[in-house]
């Protein structure tokens, strides 16, 4: 496995280490906090829109509408990488994420290096044996059609997560909201939001070769849209803590994003266009209760390539970082980086699917996957999307 510095790759490989969170980059002398401009960066300018009140608020941190437009969203410079929660904005760029910026997206990891967690301060159960990831059968969107992928833009390239549509209860059977990992969305302590963060559900629902996709057309890559984010929010704990390495504010490490198609769309909402959403539960059995989870995902380190749906079935067991912050769910997984942020499926209290955790972190090595147990902190987060938008 290679360092958990960033990493150096191609635009055509994907590297090698499996843990979700922050970017991997196309040099390590750019590691750290050095602003770089993504390898794969594109701007449209003539197709960006930037509605009346982001076009505002960029002016409020003094982000010029007009350079915006023309590329200005790549100046990674610390006072233009906007932090605190409020100061959220992603204006729509078409056509942005086309098929090769898709393909060639590389994945964030926040590899943990198995020393790193000795189970001490907290109840920690065995480490789980090994469970092999299993591909999802073509086509995704009958087998896991809540399933996709999120992309975005970070100083060190394009990036991309694995995430899930849930359920609104503003909006019945018609939600656009999606569930991912915090660190798909905001660098946490040592950065701020990333930017043109978009979902692609059932990416690649064919699962076509990498070589097939070389060819193959938006539509075929993307058959149900780009919906982009209009509103994200993440966790305070994830924005004060979260870091690359070590797990911490992983516990905390989940986040709400509300979409909206990238051409308007048919008027259909992303819950009516893929034909399903999960409820999220939150307060889901204690892990001996538990009989199984399935974690789904597109992981991208080798032995992967990111471009098929992968699933891991396991009965979870508890991880602890720290004592004071709640014990996270563990799973025996081979799923590599790129699958963070995808969901954890597990009976809730009525006896229904529902997601209970996304992926967060796991070993350099691979072998397992651990992801937070949802409650007071992620609900308010769910709440406060939901209400944001249930007038509209």
């Amino acid at each position: 496995m290679r360092s958990i510095r960033p990493l150096l790759t191609a635009a055509s490989a994907v590297a090698a280490l499996t843990l979700t969170v922050t970017a991997c980059g196309p040099s390590e002398d750019n590691a750290g906090d050095k602003p770089s401009a993504p390898a794969t960066a594109q701007s449209p300018a003539d197709k960006i829109k930037i509605p009346a009140d982001l076009k505002e608020r960029l002016k409020e941190h003094g982000i010029d509408v007009d350079r915006w437009r023309d590329g200005e969203w790549k100046n990674w410079d610390r006072d233009k990488w906007l932090r605190e929660a409020k100061d959220f904005v992603n204006p729509i760029i078409e056509g942005l994420w086309d098929p090769d910026r898709m393909r060639d997206a590389e994945r964030p990891d926040k590899p943990v290096e198995e020393e790193d967690i000795t189970g001490d301060e907290g109840v920690t159960d065995p480490t789980p044996a090994v469970v092999r990831a299993r591909a999802v059968d073509a086509k995704y969107h009958a087998n896991a059609p809540e399933s996709g992928k999120v992309f975005f833009d970070g100083p060190e390239g394009s990036m991309v997560c694995s995430a899930t549509v849930v359920q609104d209860p503003a909006h019945p059977g018609k939600s656009n909201m999606v569930w991912t990992a915090g660190h798909c969305v905001h660098k946490g302590k040592k950065g701020g939001w990333y930017r043109n963060i978009a979902f692609v559900p059932s990416y690649n629902d064919s699962a076509l070769s990498t070589s097939a996709l070389e060819q193959a057309t938006r539509e075929q890559i993307a058959p149900y849209g780009v919906w982009w984010a209009d509103w994200v929010k993440t966790s305070d704990e994830w924005i004060a803590e979260g870091a690359s390495t070590g797990g911490a504010g992983a516990p905390y490490d989940f986040a709400v994003i509300k979409v909206t198609p990238e051409k308007g769309g048919t008027g259909k909402s992303l819950e009516e266009t893929v034909g399903s959403a999960l409820p999220v539960e939150f307060n889901a059995p204690a892990v001996p209760k538990i009989a199984s989870m399935t974690a789904t995902g597109y992981p991208a380190a080798a032995p992967y390539d990111g471009q098929r749906m992968f699933q891991c079935a396991d009965k979870p067991g508890r991880l602890s970082l720290k004592a004071e912050q709640p014990t996270m769910y563990r799973i025996g997984c081979s799923m590599t980086g790129g699958s963070s942020g995808g969901g954890w499926v597990a009976k809730g209290a009525d006896g229904k699917p529902a997601l209970v955790s996304n992926t967060s972190i796991g070993p350099s090595s691979a072998g397992w996957l651990a992801g937070p147990r949802l409650g007071a902190e992620a609900k308010s987060i769910f709440e406060d999307v939901s209400k944001k938008y249930a007038g509209q």
